[in-house]
C-alpha cells in the first residue's frame, strides 16, 4: 500500500489548508509513493523515536509535531538532528507531520483533550480557516443518476450541520449537436438532438472537492463529465483551535488542577491562580503553546483555562485579569497517541487495507517532575 492513499483519506478529516500560516504539516522527509507496512504513530520525531520505528521494522512514522520547525544548515552529522535525519534515509522511513491542521479539525486534537476531561456542549475557541463551500451540479442520464450520486457523497459531498450525504436532483432535456469524434449512441455527426437528463446537485468543501471530480470522473459513462461548480460566499466549514465546554459539576480551581493531573497522567503541573478555592465550571482547553490565547477564552465566558508552556509574564497578565489557568505541559498533546491509531486502525478495516499501526511506547516529554 502506497503512503498517499492513507494521507490523502487523513487529509479528507485534517485538510493542510485549515493548518496555520507558515506552519510546516505535512511530508517531512521520504516520499508520498514509497510502498509502508508499519506505521509508528507519535507525538514528537526525536533520535530516539527513530530507533524505535527502525527496532520495530515501521517504514512510516506519522507523527504530530513537525520534525522540521526549522530548515538544515548543513548536513553535518555530528549534529544529533542531522544524524536523525541521516538514520531515517539509511532505513528508508517516510516522515509525516499534522500539526495545527490536526489541533483545528473537528473531532480532532482539542475535541479528544476536552472529552478527555469531561467537557460537554463544546465550542471552538481562537477562529481559524473558515473552509469554502462549493455547489456541484453534475449532469447525467437518469439510469447512471444513482452511481453518480452515490459516487458523490460517498466522496464526502453532500455533509451539512444534521445530514450526511444531502443531494438534490431535477430533471431536464439537453439539447445538443454531435460533432466529429462525439459518442454515437447520442445521435449522428451534425443532426439536432436531445436526451432526458437529471442534474444532481451536492454541497462540497473545498477540501474535499478534488476527491469528489475524482469519484464521478470514475463511475460517470464514458468520463469526462462537465461538471459546474458554484462558489458559495458566506458558508463554509468554521474551524478553530481550543475548546470551551462545561463540567458537569462546579469545582474548585484546586480540585480541577487534581483532576487534570489525574487525566493527563501528569506527576506535576502549574497553577496559575490567586484563589486556589475559587469555583469554576466552565472551561477552555487548547492543546500545545496556547498562553496568548487567554483572553479569547476569558472574553468567551471561559472560567477557567487549560493549556501548556505558560510563560513567566503571561502568568503576571492571568492573575491580573483574576483568571485560573492550568498548565499541565505541552506533553499532554500525546493524547493523539491512541486516538490516531483507532482512526488508523476504522480506515484500514473500512478499505480492507494492509498495515499495522503501532502507537509509540516512548514518552517523549522533556521534562522530569522531582
Amino acid at each position: 500500500m502506497k503512503i498517499r492513499t492513507l494521507i490523502e483519506r487523513f487529509e479528507q478529516f485534517a485538510p493542510k489548508s485549515i493548518a496555520e500560516p507558515k506552519d510546516p504539516v505535512g511530508l517531512q522527509l521520504g516520499s508520498l509513493d514509497a510502498d509502508f507496512h508499519k506505521v509508528l504513530v507519535t507525538l514528537d520525531v526525536r533520535p530516539e523515536v527513530v530507533a524505535e520505528a527502525v527496532k520495530i521494522g515501521a517504514d512510516f512514522i506519522f507523527a504530530h509535531h513537525p520534525m522540521m520547525f526549522h530548515p538544515a544548515k548543513n548536513l553535518d552529522l555530528s549534529d544529533p538532528q542531522n544524524q536523525m535525519y541521516a538514520t531515517l534515509l539509511q532505513h528508508h522511513i517516510t516522515v509525516y507531520a499534522a500539526h495545527t491542521n490536526l489541533d483545528s479539525a473537528n473531532g480532532g486534537m482539542n475535541d479528544w483533550l476536552a472529552d478527555a476531561l469531561g467537557l460537554t456542549d463544546t465550542i471552538g475557541m481562537v477562529d481559524g480557516v473558515r473552509e469554502t463551500n462549493y455547489l456541484l451540479t453534475v449532469h447525467v442520464q437518469s439510469v447512471y443518476a444513482d452511481a453518480i450520486r452515490l459516487a458523490m457523497v460517498g466522496a464526502g459531498a453532500g455533509d451539512m450541520a444534521r445530514y450526511s450525504g444531502a443531494s438534490f436532483e431535477w430533471s431536464g432535456t439537453t439539447w445538443f449537436t454531435p460533432m466529429q469524434g462525439a459518442d454515437p449512441d447520442l445521435g449522428p455527426v451534425g443532426e439536432r438532438n436531445s436526451t432526458e437528463e437529471l442534474a444532481l446537485q451536492a454541497r462540497v468543501p473545498a477540501s474535499k472537492l478534488q476527491a469528489v471530480t475524482q469519484a464521478v470522473n470514475a463511475v460517470y459513462p464514458g468520463g469526462h463529465p462537465a461538471l459546474e461548480l458554484t462558489k458559495l460566499s458566506d458558508e463554509g466549514t468554521q474551524y478553530a483551535m481550543g475548546r470551551i465546554g462545561n463540567l458537569s459539576k462546579p469545582m474548585t480551581v484546586r480540585e480541577f488542577a487534581e483532576h487534570c493531573k489525574q487525566v493527563f497522567h501528569v506527576a506535576g503541573l502549574r497553577v496559575v491562580a490567586a484563589d486556589m478555592d475559587q469555583s469554576i465550571q466552565r472551561i477552555a482547553v487548547l492543546g500545545g503553546d496556547g498562553g496568548k490565547f487567554f483572553k479569547i477564552a476569558q472574553q468567551k465566558g471561559a472560567d477557567a483555562y487549560v493549556t501548556g508552556d505558560v510563560y513567566y509574564h503571561t502568568g503576571h497578565d492571568m492573575i491580573a485579569a483574576h483568571f485560573p489557568v492550568i498548565d499541565p505541559g505541552h506533553h499532554i498533546e500525546s493524547i493523539c497517541k491512541p486516538h490516531l491509531t483507532e482512526l488508523f486502525e476504522q480506515w484500514r478495516d473500512q478499505n480492507k487495507w494492509q498495515f499495522e499501526i503501532v502507537p509509540s511506547a516512548l514518552n517523549t516529554d522533556p521534562f522530569t517532575f522531582i
